[in-house]
């Protein structure tokens, strides 16, 4: 978690001010943090899966954690992605469109 904190320090609002409208999508409130908490334990956990099982893999595929688009900030959704694909092999995060693909043949 402290290296989470760390990540998302230069995009939090310092204070519990109120975010401008220009600042909008830039910074990361308390308010958000507090409220997206589980998603953030959730990918921090997944991280700790991924070094567990992954760590000496050649490529990594996973697919790819997509966010509301107005329930979280682009910083927030970033810090996600960087918690999961930092100091591991290379990474491929696939996204889909909800469709299947596989066809069956009986």
């Amino acid at each position: 978690r402290m290296e989470f904190d760390k990540l998302i320090e230069d995009f939090k609002t310092k204070s519990s001010e109120e975010i401008s409208k220009e600042d909008e999508g830039i910074l990361i409130s308390e308010a958000e943090l507090l409220g997206q908490r589980e998603k953030t334990n959730r990918h921090i956990r997944l991280r700790e899966l991924l070094l567990e099982n992954s760590k000496d893999a050649s490529l990594v595929v996973m697919t790819l954690p997509m966010p509301r688009k107005t329930s979280v900030s682009a910083p927030l959704y970033m810090s996600w992605i960087e918690t999961l694909t930092r100091d591991m092999p290379p990474f491929v995060l696939i996204r889909g469109n909800q469709t299947s693909v596989l066809t069956f043949y009986s």
